[in-house]
């Protein structure tokens, strides 16, 4: 059982447990402990977002490692793809990121880079959970010239965005783009400005303002209508919108209409199987994905695979079985072409790279799926549940599934941070799906509180 790690590394309230100094330092401490070996010049990249609490925990995780006798190489606010890219290309054993993503600035977290620059899987990190919680690493501590230190990368910023810009083709540039830019105040906002501005757009940043409070208040990703009321306000190519790390990326189109991760992966995926560039001619997403994007991809020859949610499981996919190109609703995509993992600001120059050389709006290009219509509720009970002890439950899925046939489908999943039940349904017909919907809800709300 999990005692730290969650699906996306450690995350919590700032200063409550597990995200307290004590326990980032033992994180520091223990991943040092993982990466050190016999030769000499350990060293592990911190990075983090915009929130207030990333100071404390900054610090907590640097004094861990030098603990332990490696270096530390602090960049500061930079976006997670921005930590993994800094990690890998200067040979770092390790890259840390201080950030809770989408979540409000009370929250933190901490996620963790392999040398590689991809994440760390399972058993790593219950290695590092081992560690901690079995004091093994107690008695080790260095001393003297021993001790690591502590060091400021500079120039990581910029590197970054040399890396970014050489993603986007060289014969393009942006000079007749007007693009809204909304950062969410987060460890885009020293970045993606400068990305677009230097192709040649003319951008109208928002959202690049961050305080420590405001990381993803009502802007970013999760609050699109924001750059939506922007484009149509000044007449804009595109909308931009980012979360508070920079990994996932939601765009709206020249009439202010919201392209969600989904459709973004369609217009890719079709580019991609156009230029012969999409290995095995597969797409890798998640459960959580429209039907529509399935549809859409079958009718150009691309397969599609699910995973379980979480754009981890999304790159493990994609890397044991050979294939480029993935992501999810939400807007994580990966290119591994490009990158080791969700980037939004790379996301966002793939995109219109391909609306430069198909010179057709955004709009246009979003035609090629159809979203099937979609409901989700989320039934918050008073424990967490057994689905399958829940009464009749099956039985009315089954029923319900071949009522749908192949033009719906029925995700039940547990939420894997709280007592809740997400009941998502798709199908041809809207009324129908929320009627089947009301009904499962109405199951699984009668079995809460029977299940000893």
């Amino acid at each position: 059982m999990r005692r730290l790690f969650g699906t996306d590394g450690v995350r919590g309230t700032a200063n409550i447990y597990p995200m307290t100094s004590e326990i980032a330092m033992q994180i520091g401490r223990a991943i040092a402990f993982q990466v050190k070996d016999q030769r000499h010049g350990h060293r592990i990249v911190i990075g983090k977002d915009t929130r207030i609490s990333g100071y404390m925990i900054e610090n907590a995780l640097a004094s861990g490692i030098c603990s332990m006798g490696v270096d530390v190489l602090l960049v500061g606010p930079l976006p997670t793809p921005g930590i993994a890219f800094i990690t890998h290309s200067m040979r770092a054993d390790a890259g840390v990121v201080i950030s809770a993503s989408h979540n409000p600035f009370q929250d933190n977290g901490i996620k963790i880079f392999s040398r590689d620059g991809f994440k760390l899987p399972d058993d790593q990190e219950a290695d590092i959970e081992d560690l901690i919680f079995s004091q093994k690493m107690a008695a080790l501590r260095p001393v003297a010239d021993e001790i690591g230190k502590a060091s400021r990368l500079d120039d990581a910023r910029g590197r970054y965005i040399v890396f970014l810009k050489n993603t986007f083709p060289a014969k393009y540039t942006l000079d007749d783009f007007h693009i809204v830019l909304d950062c969410a105040h987060g460890a885009t906002y020293g970045v993606a400005p400068h990305v677009f501005s230097e192709l040649g757009a003319r951008v109208t940043a928002i959202g690049v303002h961050p305080d420590g409070k405001n990381i993803n208040d009502q802007c970013g990703a999760l609050h699109p209508e924001r750059v939506a009321e922007k484009v149509k306000e000044l007449g804009a190519d595109i909308g931009i919108a980012l979360d508070g790390d920079g990994d996932r990326l939601i765009v709206v189109d020249e009439g202010g209409r919201v392209v969600d991760g989904d459709h973004i992966m369609a217009i890719c995926a079709a580019e991609l199987m156009a230029m012969r560039k999409l290995k095995k001619k597969t797409l890798v997403t998640t459960v959580m994905s429209n039907m529509g994007l399935e549809t859409a991809m079958r009718k150009i020859g691309v397969s599609l695979i699910r995973t379980p949610v979480g754009d981890r499981y999304v790159v493990e996919e994609m890397r044991n079985r050979g294939y480029s190109f993935g992501g999810e609703q939400s807007g994580h995509l990966i290119f591994l072409e490009h990158s080791t993992t969700g980037d939004g600001i790379l996301a966002a120059l793939q995109l219109m790279a391909i609306m430069k050389k198909r010179q057709k709006p955004l709009s246009e290009l979003a035609g090629i799926m159809e979203a099937f219509p979609q409901t989700l509720t989320n039934v918050r009970t008073a424990k967490r549940l057994d689905l399958s002890l829940v009464p009749n439950l099956q039985p009315t899925i089954k029923k319900m599934e071949k009522r749908l046939k192949d033009e719906g489908r029925i995700l039940i999943r547990l939420s894997g941070t709280e007592p809740v039940v997400r009941v998502m349904l798709e199908g041809r017909d809207q009324d129908l799906i929320n009627e089947m919907g009301r009904e499962l809800c109405a199951i699984i709300r009668q079995a809460d509180g029977q299940q000893g």
